[in-house]
């Protein structure tokens, strides 16, 4: 039952394990470890180690903290992402956002500012030395 779920879900980084469904609504700050997919309402902010996907349905007011997220729905709120940040052709992201990748897909609408943060990069590029 739930396997077939999985398979509809667009999450190209590893298998969603909280689903906030359509007629969901949740108020406050949302917290954890886990990949997670909203196609309800997050009327606060979310903060999570892992990558987080919008759905077409989904809407955020508040800010989002994750390892990458995925935007087909509305956030309104500021975005601060370890990875890649996508916002699809029907979603829309208004606030401002550092992330280590940036891509909008033809539709889509971000409104707000974008900083590339290299603090993501590689370990190793980091600790050369200068000569």
């Amino acid at each position: 039952m739930f396997g077939s779920v999985k398979k509809h879900i667009d999450n190209p980084t590893g298998d969603i394990e909280t689903i906030i469904g359509k007629e969901t609504t949740i108020t406050g700050q949302l917290q954890g470890s886990c990949n997670i997919r909203i196609d309800g309402r997050i009327d606060g902010g979310i903060s999570v180690t892992g990558n987080v996907v919008i759905g077409e349905s989904g809407n955020v007011q508040g800010d989002i903290k994750a390892g990458s997220l995925t935007v087909a729905g509305m956030v309104t709120g500021n975005v601060d992402c370890e990875g890649n940040l996508s916002i699809h052709a029907t979603g829309q992201l208004v606030g401002d956002v550092r992330v280590r990748s940036l891509n909008i897909a033809d539709g889509g609408i971000f409104k707000g500012r974008s900083e590339m943060d290299t603090r993501f990069g590689s370990a190793a590029a980091a600790t050369v030395p200068a000569n």
